[in-house]
């Protein structure tokens, strides 16, 4: 995720990398490509082509509203994504603080493995998300065994809660974790399930095609035809006006498509490398792991310290 102060306009405002220009010149070079046609074979030779305003004034409308509501899902999804990995970084911070106290007349090493496997937990729900089976993160979290029986199963962070939930049980089997406590705290690892179970939801439900491709085709057929609607107001600055128009209904579009998936490696997706490191912090500081801390580094952009 880019950061950027929001008071700095001109800063924001000139700046390509984060943007969806990149993305979208293409499209807009072919309008303006259209539109250059279009404006020399009306201007120069003399061509008889065409032109209203009428169509586009009305389609435009409905071509509007359709983009504010795609743009509008799509940043909910966004927002849905950050309030989900956000409760996941309050939920492991919370299960270090319950193991620390709850578990004091644990041995250190059973501390340690639970710790362990809290930073492992969401190192593998940040995978799962981004349909990534490899995790070189989890070689210092994990031992042989467990790393093997992760390449063998199709819901690698539910293998990780149970390795969790083992311990604990084994902890309260040993008379050193009350029952009222285990409950509390396997509550708090029901709520990372659930949560994970949030964030694949967004994953898994795309836009429905039918709207994608309706929307897309939609927004060709407007950009591509709205010289027709510019060349009798605005003559050889046909190009630029088109230009100017596909600049901004393309860009609208691939905004949505760029926030959607909020869990990926996108410049404008969430931060989840700088979380995870921001939840391997907090808990080895909890738990007492410095010596030993595995702090996974962020695969692309910047750590941070992220909630």
């Amino acid at each position: 995720m880019i950061e950027y102060d929001t008071k700095r306009w001109a800063q924001i405002v000139f700046r390509v990398h984060g943007s969806v220009l990149p993305r979208i010149a293409s499209r807009v070079s072919v309008v303006i490509i259209v539109a250059a046609g279009l404006t020399y074979g009306r201007m120069a030779l003399g061509w008889d082509v065409p032109t209203s305003t009428t169509l586009h004034a009305l389609v435009g409308v409905a071509l509007g509203l359709l983009l504010v509501f795609r743009t509008n899902s799509s940043y909910d999804r966004f927002w849905e994504g950050r309030i989900l990995i956000g409760a996941m970084v309050n939920n492991t911070r919370d299960l270090a603080r319950q193991t620390a106290s709850y578990l004091a007349d644990s041995p250190e090493e059973v501390r340690h493995r639970i710790g362990h496997y809290i930073i492992a937990l969401f190192a593998s729900i940040r995978r799962s998300l981004r349909r990534e089976r490899d995790a070189p993160e989890l070689n210092e979290l994990l031992n042989d065994d467990e790393r093997e029986q992760m390449l063998h199963t199709s819901a690698p962070p539910l293998l990780v809660a149970r390795w969790l939930s083992d311990q604990l049980a084994a902890e309260a089997k040993a008379g050193r974790l009350p029952e009222e406590r285990l409950r509390m705290i396997d509550g708090g690892i029901s709520d990372l399930v659930d949560q994970w179970g949030g964030a694949e939801r967004i994953l898994k439900t795309p836009v429905p095609f039918a709207y994608a491709h309706h929307i897309k085709g939609f927004l060709m057929i407007f950009c591509l035809t709205a010289p027709l609607a510019l060349l009798k107001s605005m003559g050889w600055y046909t190009p630029l006006g088109a230009a100017i128009i596909a600049y901004g209904l393309y860009g609208i579009d691939e905004i949505g498509i760029e926030i959607e998936e909020p869990f990926g490696y996108d410049v404008n997706d969430l931060p989840m490398d700088g979380i995870g490191e921001t939840i391997a912090r907090n808990v080895s500081d909890i738990l007492g792991l410095q010596e030993d801390r595995v702090v996974p580094q962020p695969q692309t952009g910047k750590a941070g310290v992220y909630q």
